[in-house]
């Protein structure tokens, strides 16, 4: 594969863990695989291991096969004893295997992948969260340290320090907009990630979304806090866009195109009146392959000019 060579990863069985890690980037996470294409090569499979091992956590806190809480617990304490033992030389599984190979590579600090289960373990017991600052402690780990880890990926034209509180907004406008999406979704599972208080303002609480969910009806109530809500969304994207500008300028089409095709969600909330109770949005084939174009466009553009 191309972008192994071109990332200077030659040990076969290497690559065979970081090809792994790209099918579960290709098969999971399609608006963010899109976007990672417009990466210079060499910079793709750094991105892949980081997803895939994200995919881990996230398939043992929601596994489609029910399991005990404690079980799912077990499970990710197995998962990050295994991270840290990778990290120093031990056999793994592909999946950490490439992270481990990812993280000496880029020099990725160790302790944002604990931050990131500690969010992980919290979704096995916490239900919701009363304010945007309890949410935040959540996203912190959830999505904020995403961004942190991609930094040395991606690459900074300016110290990586003042490229972080964007970086983490950004992983932070990205997971609102999941929440607002899958709202639906995540109810059906017992969990609400939308802020309790901001909810109240408008006489909305968790037995209001669940009567909508079950019912179908519109309810104009909710409609008025998710409008609320997805502003405050636009606004997060707003606050974490200047920070593209920090990037290195072959990565900048990339994280544009995936801004671009997440911020698109969000239209498509306002599109459908914001009935996501009983759908899930999803931006249109030829709305992804438009905005693509345009940052394939862009990244040769940024790669002739680099070079």
């Amino acid at each position: 594969m191309g972008e192994l060579t071109a990332a200077g990863i030659t040990d076969p069985a290497m690559r065979a863990a970081y090809r792994s890690c790209r099918a579960i980037n290709a098969a999971h996470g399609r608006s963010y695989f899109l976007a990672t294409r417009l990466l210079p090569a060499a910079r793709r499979p750094a991105v892949h291991a980081l997803y895939g091992f994200a995919r881990l956590a996230d398939e043992i806190v929601d596994s489609a096969r029910p399991r005990p809480v404690e079980e799912r617990a077990s499970m990710l304490d197995r998962l990050a004893a295994e991270l840290h033992g990778t990290l120093a030389g031990e056999p793994a599984s592909p999946a950490l295997t490439a992270l481990a190979d990812t993280v000496r590579r880029h020099d990725i600090a160790p302790e944002l992948f604990d931050a990131f289960l500690a969010s992980m373990r919290m979704d096995l017991t916490v239900r919701s969260y009363a304010t945007f600052a309890d949410l935040g402690g959540y996203m912190h780990g959830s999505a904020g340290v995403i961004g942190l880890q991609m930094l040395p990926v991606l690459g900074t034209v300016c110290p990586r320090e003042e490229a972080e509180a964007p970086a983490m907004a950004l992983g932070e406008a990205f997971q609102l907009t999941n929440f607002l999406r899958d709202v639906g979704e995540d109810l059906d599972r017992g969990r609400v990630y939308l802020p309790a208080d901001e909810l109240a303002v408008f006489g909305v609480d968790t037995d209001r979304l669940r009567r909508a969910r079950r019912t179908g009806r519109p309810d104009p109530a909710i409609r008025r806090a998710l409008t609320h809500l997805v502003a405050h969304t636009y606004a997060v994207y707003r606050r974490a866009e200047p920070g593209i500008s920090l990037l290195h300028k072959e990565s900048r089409p990339c994280m544009r195109t995936a801004a671009t095709l997440y911020r698109g969600i969000l239209d498509e909330i306002v599109a459908a009146d914001y009935a996501v109770l009983d759908r899930r949005v999803v931006v249109s084939r030829a709305r992804r392959a438009a905005v693509a174009a345009r940052g394939l466009i862009a990244g040769t553009k940024e790669r002739r000019w680099s070079g």
